[in-house]
C-alpha cells in the first residue's frame, strides 16, 4: 500500500490581517460577503432583513463551501459583527435590516470590497475567476487592474486582506484567498507521494466538484419551480 505524506505549510504571520480585527469564522465572513453582495445586486431589497440574510448565507449558487446556517447562528454572527463595527442595524418597518460597513472599517475603496466579498463567498480564485465573477459588483477593465488592487489589499501597512497562494500543479495562474479568517494552511503532496498516487483526485479538485454539483443543483431546482409556476398559470397539465 502507498503512503502519501502531505506536509503542511503555513504562511508567515506577518502577512496576517492586522491586529485590530479578531479572526472571524466562516459564518461571520459569510454573513459579511452576502450583505456586501446583496448591496450590488439587489440594492432595492438592502439593507437585508434576518430572513432575506439567511436565505443568502444558505445559498447553494456561488457559494463555496455550502452551508446550512440556522437563523439563531445567523443572528449571532450579526452580534460578533456589529460589536466589531462591520455591520449597521437599521430598524423601521416590521423587521430590523442590516447593512455592511467594510469600506469604513478597513478603509479600502469599493474595487477591494468586491474583490474581498468574492473571496468571502466563493473561495480561492485566481486574478482572472475574480474578474469574470466580480461582473455584477464591479466591472473591471482587465486582469492587471484586478491584480493591482489584490497586490493593494495584500501589501496594507495595517496588515493584509488577502494573500497569494502557492500555484497547484498544473495551474497556470495563481489563486488569491482572504486574510479575515486567519493565515490559510495549505496542504501539498510531496513528490514521492505525488507520484505514487499520481492517479488520485486532489482534495482540491474534489472540492470544486461539489462546489460545480451544489450550484447546478440549486440552478436545477430553480428552473423547476419556474416550469412549475408557468404550467399552472397556463393551466396545462404536467406531462
Amino acid at each position: 500500500m502507498h503512503v502519501c505524506i502531505i506536509p503542511v505549510v503555513q504562511f508567515p504571520e506577518t502577512n496576517a490581517m492586522s491586529s485590530s480585527l479578531p479572526v472571524l469564522s466562516l459564518l461571520e465572513t459569510r454573513v459579511l460577503g452576502v450583505l456586501a453582495e446583496k448591496q450590488r445586486t439587489v440594492p432595492d431589497s438592502y439593507p437585508l432583513t434576518l430572513n432575506a440574510l439567511v436565505s443568502g448565507c444558505n445559498q447553494k449558487s456561488s457559494r463555496d463551501p455550502v452551508i446550512e446556517a440556522s437563523e439563531a447562528e445567523v443572528a449571532a454572527a450579526l452580534d460578533s459583527l456589529r460589536a466589531l463595527s462591520l455591520i449597521v442595524e437599521t430598524s423601521g418597518g416590521r423587521a430590523s435590516r442590516y447593512g455592511h460597513n467594510i469600506e469604513r472599517v478597513l478603509h479600502i475603496p469599493t474595487q477591494s470590497t468586491a474583490l474581498l466579498t468574492l473571496l468571502m463567498l466563493r473561495g480561492p480564485q485566481t486574478a482572472g475567476e475574480l474578474r469574470i465573477n466580480c461582473d455584477r459588483l464591479h466591472k473591471f477593465a482587465d486582469i492587471s487592474s484586478v491584480e493591482s488592487f489584490l497586490v493593494e489589499l495584500a501589501e496594507r501597512a495595517a496588515g493584509g486582506l488577502v494573500v497569494e497562494l502557492p500555484r497547484q500543479p498544473g495551474s497556470r495562474e495563481n489563486r488569491w484567498m482572504h486574510l479575515l479568517s486567519g493565515a490559510p494552511v495549505v496542504e501539498e503532496r510531496s513528490s514521492a507521494g505525488a507520484a505514487s498516487a499520481s492517479g488520485d483526485v486532489s482534495v482540491g479538485e474534489i472540492a470544486a466538484l461539489k462546489a460545480n454539483v451544489s450550484r447546478l443543483e440549486g440552478e436545477v431546482s430553480e428552473l423547476r419551480a419556474l416550469v412549475e409556476k408557468l404550467y399552472a398559470e397556463l393551466g396545462v397539465a404536467k406531462p
